[in-house]
């Protein structure tokens, strides 16, 4: 389903999988949408249509898929341990496959100088695999302390955020992927994390079903957000940093503006203030039906 990042409107929805959606992406264009499904396949279509372009079969679930920042190729992962690029422009051309997952692929993510590396996370086991995009071979593993459960790359490409051992999120610069930039425990059981370099601030959710917005400076916690009714699973910054998005279980997509607490602020009448660590409650909110869990992709 595709929906206006400003209003939450419905836009389309794309039909044809035959099974549980597990990922969605846009291109950097936001002219082309992938997806990746449980019924062995992943799907690319015309954004602005709705049109399927392409169907790409594979030989068991498939539980990601993303664009290279050129739009020019789009990785595959899931549960045949393999890591599949193909050229979106030649999606029937074979694609190159990359073995060397101990584990079910459960992300990936385009990194570094004209996309030449991947990071993949796995469904069990901790850590992050960073690869050669053009050897196809593993060539370091970065230290987490469980199995990472979120990975989102900033719309700039220079920032990593991951979520890991139910209470961490860690900010790593992909120029030197070695060692986290950031790195933050939080009270609460995370499940996904974004960060917004321009807003110098990350937001997170997971199983207490509220949204909450951190300073990347001290990790103190500026707002919580309240309006979910389950889980929440996937959160995003939009490219400007003026709002996000969380995706839950309770089948919603919720958007919360970042600069909330100032604009009330600055709004007040009599001077009076909105306190660090405020409660706010639903944002706009998208509704995805019969959904187990909702995807943002803002």
């Amino acid at each position: 389903m595709l929906r206006s990042g400003t209003t939450g409107d419905w836009i389309g929805t794309f039909l044809g999988h035959k099974g549980a959606v597990w990922s969605c992406a846009l291109d950097p264009t936001a002219n082309i949408a992938a997806t990746a499904s449980a019924d062995y396949s992943a799907k690319i279509w015309d954004a602005l249509t709705g049109l399927e372009k392409a169907t790409l079969q594979h030989k068991h679930i498939v539980r990601t898929c993303c664009f290279s920042s050129c739009s020019s190729k789009l990785a595959t992962g899931g549960y045949e341990k393999l890591l599949r690029v193909f050229e979106v422009e030649r999606p029937e051309a074979a694609p190159a496959e990359f073995a060397g997952s101990p584990n079910n692929i459960k992300s990936a993510v385009f990194v570094g100088p004209s996309n030449s590396m991947l990071v993949t996370s796995t469904s069990d086991a901790p850590g992050l695999l960073v690869w050669d995009a053009r050897e196809g071979k593993v060539v370091r593993t970065l230290a987490t302390d469980g199995p990472v459960t979120s990975t989102d790359l900033t719309h700039d490409g220079r920032w990593l955020t991951t979520t890991d051992n139910n209470n961490t999120v860690r900010i790593w610069e992909t120029s030197n992927l070695r060692n986290p930039a950031k790195q933050f425990t939080v009270k609460y059981p995370v499940e996904a994390a974004s960060y917004c370099s321009l807003k110098n601030r990350f937001a997170a959710g997971g199983e207490d079903m509220w949204v909450h917005l951190h300073s990347a400076d001290t990790g103190a916690e500026l707002e919580v957000n309240k309006g979910h009714h389950g889980p929440v699973h996937t959160v995003r910054f939009g490219p400007e940093g003026k709002e996000y998005a969380s995706g839950s279980e309770d089948g919603t997509i919720r958007l919360w503006q970042t600069d909330w607490v100032d604009q009330q602020q600055n709004a007040s009448a009599d001077g009076g203030s909105v306190p660090v660590g405020a409660h706010r409650e639903a944002g706009l909110s998208a509704q995805c039906a019969n959904g187990r869990r909702a995807q943002a992709a803002a």
